[in-house]
This record gives structure tokens, C-alpha cells and sequence, in this order.
């Protein structure tokens, strides 16, 4: 039987503002982790992943964010889910690994005997507890989540190679330039507390290399233009790619759903993703309607419960509209996702879009867009308190906020 002794912690990594820049307009004033997915900020969607972990004792997340832009988030999701979670500011970044290290003291307080470590970026249905349970079977260091893609995308991520029937670990490389294999690395991973003496061997290599006092002050100059910082680890290079292929690191393969949020179209991906997860696991939180006393309802749609959505409306599917919306007669929103404080008057269409906060959209008005989200206008985005008025179209389009819309814009980026 497991010991109720034995505990678990998990560590969300957040990154910070460089990290969000892809983003913009939209992470201009909220950090990229809280921007909704499903109707809910990104980070949460990991966060809620973790309480199914057995024995989980804290959660943790790392970034180096001003501590204020979390402060009100982590205590309202510390008190929705009744588990301590704690925002933790780097002072510089460390990297993936030696953010762990900076902050061994506290994530070590309840000597827990297996540490989650997650990227906040990802999108997939985290199968956490499954992890857990193969990580004890494997034993070992660590166990990383990983999933088979496209050969042709396959060098956009991490490749490795495993053992079909021991999932050992046998090679790592991060976005090589030749193909090595169709598996990847998602960004989730789960360690004993071993890890930190893997990373402390690497700090202790990398001393020993900046420690150049019996080399000329040429030959210092090149070897410390060349070497990352002694204090910057990072998980796959320094980690990954060194202990592969010595008993310490094994895989679990997913079979469902898994992205990467890189940029604004590849979230409006994602939140589909999460609501039709919602769908199986919690269809309480997807709205519904047939045009009678609410509005018609198409496949997955999230309103929140502040929201005022017109019962001529039509909605759907992968929809998120978020607080104190307002949505009049004869909508028609489509693949998008609408921030708090949006009003949508008669008739207007919005389609493969992010509409931003306190914007405005006129009537008989088309914001839309062609619906790649690989590309870099293949969604509009409305920054925050952007007006478009009556009887304009918006294609395929980024608008920085403040802005008023006047005429018909395709294809352009308003600044």
C-alpha cells in the first residue's frame, strides 16, 4: 500500500514578459499565462491537472513576473482547489533546470518523493497520475512525456529515441537540423529529487570551464563569449541529452491531444482542445441552447455565467466568451474567443478571432479571418478597447488597443 508519508509537488514554469512577445497585443498587460483558454487563464488548465496527482502536498510556479500580476490569481485558485500554490520570482532567468535549483529550499520543505516540473505552454489532457505510476515502475530519475508527430514537424521540438520495451531514454536532441525520430519531448516531465544533484553537476561543470585562470585572456574572452551563464541550466541540453542512455531517464507516450501555445492562432486551437475535453470530463461547464429561452448553442461553447447573450444569437462551435460580455440579436461568433467586458451589438459576425477587453464591435460589423493559425495573420486579433464601428469588415488583421476602426481593414496590422 502507498504511504500517505510519501508527497508530491508540482512545478508549473510561467517564463516571463520577454518570453510573451508573440502575444501582443493581447499579453501587453496580462501576462501570457492568464490569458483565458476554455474560459479559464492558460496556467489553470495545468494547475487543475495537478490536483488529480496523488498525495499532492504544493504547487508551484516559477517565472520572473512582478509577484503583483499572480497575486490575486494564485489565492483565488489556492482557495478554488483547496491546495497551497505559491508563485515563486526569479530574479534573472536560470533556465528550466536551474530555475529548480534556485528554489530547491522551498520546493524540498515537504521532502516530497516525486517532483511534476511543467511548462505552462503546453496543451494536452496531462496525464499526471498515469506518469506517477509509470515513474515508480521505471525507477530511475525522471520520466518525460512524450507523444509520435508528422516527420515534417517532428524537428520543431525535441526528438528522442526510446527503448519500445523498456521506454528507457536511449538519445535526446533538441529541434535538430536532420530528422532523428517522430517522438518528442511535451515539455512535462517528472523527477525524484535526484534531479537536483543532476543539476548541481552541472553548475560544478560549468565553473570548472569558466575558470580560465591558466589561459591566456584571448583564449577567456572566446571561451566566455561561447558558455551560457554558470547559473543558466538548462533541462533538455544540459539535463536530457547528457543522462540519456544511462538508466536514469524514461518515457511515457500519450496517445491524445497535445500542442504547444507558441502564438495567438495556435490558442485558439487550444481552447477547441479544451473544450471538447470539458466535454467528457466536466459538460456542466459548456453552455447550451436551442434559440428558444437561450441562444442556439453549436458544438462546444463556454459562456460565463456573467455574460448576457442575446436568445437570437447563434454560437458556436469552440467559442469562450468571458465576463460581462454583452451580445445582442442576430450574432454569429464562430471559432473565437471574446474577453471580459466585449460588447457585440446586432448582427455582427466574428470568426477565427480574439477579440480583446472592453472592445467594441458594431452592428452589422465582420471581424474574421481565414482560420490558419500557423500563420501570423491567420486570426484577427482586437487588442484591448479597440471600437470597430458600424458596418466594417476586419480580415486577417492585428489591432493594437485604443484604436477606432472606421473603414474596412484586410491583412494589415494597425498601430
Amino acid at each position: 500500500m502507498e504511504s500517505l508519508e510519501e508527497k508530491v509537488v508540482a512545478v508549473i514554469i510561467v517564463g516571463g514578459p520577454a518570453e510573451g512577445t508573440r502575444f501582443r497585443p493581447l499579453s501587453f498587460n496580462t501576462p501570457k499565462p492568464l490569458l483565458p483558454l476554455a474560459g479559464r487563464p492558460m496556467v489553470h488548465h495545468p494547475i487543475s491537472a495537478c490536483k488529480k496527482i496523488p498525495n499532492l502536498a504544493q504547487i508551484f510556479l516559477i517565472g520572473f513576473y512582478e509577484g503583483k500580476e499572480f497575486a490575486l490569481y494564485v489565492s483565488s485558485i489556492s482557495n478554488e482547489l483547496q491546495v497551497p500554490v505559491r508563485y515563486l520570482k526569479e530574479d534573472k532567468p536560470h533556465g528550466s533546470a536551474g530555475s529548480l535549483y534556485y528554489f530547491q529550499d522551498q520546493i524540498m520543505e515537504d521532502s516530497p518523493s516525486h517532483i511534476f516540473l511543467l511548462n505552462c505552454d503546453v496543451c494536452c489532457n496531462f496525464p499526471l497520475p498515469n506518469m506517477l505510476d509509470a515513474q515508480k515502475r521505471y525507477g530511475g530519475m525522471g520520466t518525460l512525456l512524450v507523444i509520435k508527430v508528422s516527420a515534417e514537424s517532428a524537428n520543431q521540438f525535441g526528438e528522442l529515441v526510446a527503448d519500445p520495451i523498456t521506454k528507457e531514454l536511449l538519445h535526446y536532441t533538441e529541434k535538430p537540423e536532420t530528422f532523428v525520430s517522430d517522438l518528442i519531448n511535451c515539455g512535462v516531465y517528472i523527477f525524484t529529487p535526484k534531479i537536483f544533484d543532476a543539476i548541481e553537476d552541472v553548475y560544478m561543470r560549468q565553473e570548472d570551464r569558466a575558470n580560465v585562470h591558466h589561459v591566456t585572456s584571448f583564449e577567456a574572452l572566446q571561451i566566455t563569449a561561447r558558455s551560457p551563464p554558470t547559473d543558466f541550466v538548462r533541462l533538455d541540453q544540459d539535463i536530457l541529452s547528457p543522462l540519456a542512455g544511462k538508466r536514469q531517464l524514461y518515457t511515457y507516450e500519450t496517445m491524445d491531444f497535445w500542442e504547444q501555445i507558441k502564438t495567438p492562432g495556435i490558442s485558439i486551437k487550444c481552447s477547441a482542445l479544451y473544450l471538447a475535453q470539458f466535454r467528457i470530463a466536466s459538460p456542466d461547464l459548456l453552455a447550451k441552447g436551442d434559440g428558444t429561452k437561450n441562444a442556439t448553442v453549436v458544438g462546444d461553447v463556454c459562456i460565463h455565467p456573467s455574460a448576457k447573450v442575446h436568445p437570437t444569437a447563434k454560437i458556436g462551435p469552440n467559442v469562450s466568451i468571458s465576463a460581462n460580455v454583452r451580445v445582442s440579436p442576430g450574432v454569429r461568433l464562430i471559432n473565437c474567443i471574446i474577453l471580459d467586458d466585449v460588447e457585440i451589438d446586432e448582427n455582427a459576425v466574428v470568426m477565427h478571432s480574439i477579440v480583446g477587453w472592453k472592445s467594441s464591435i458594431g452592428k452589422w460589423s465582420r471581424v474574421q479571418a481565414d482560420g490558419d493559425y500557423n500563420k501570423k495573420l491567420g486570426i484577427t486579433i482586437l487588442g484591448e478597447a479597440v471600437t470597430v464601428e458600424d458596418e466594417v469588415v476586419v480580415i486577417n488583421s492585428i489591432v493594437l488597443p485604443n484604436k477606432s476602426l472606421n473603414e474596412s481593414v484586410q491583412d494589415e496590422i494597425i498601430l
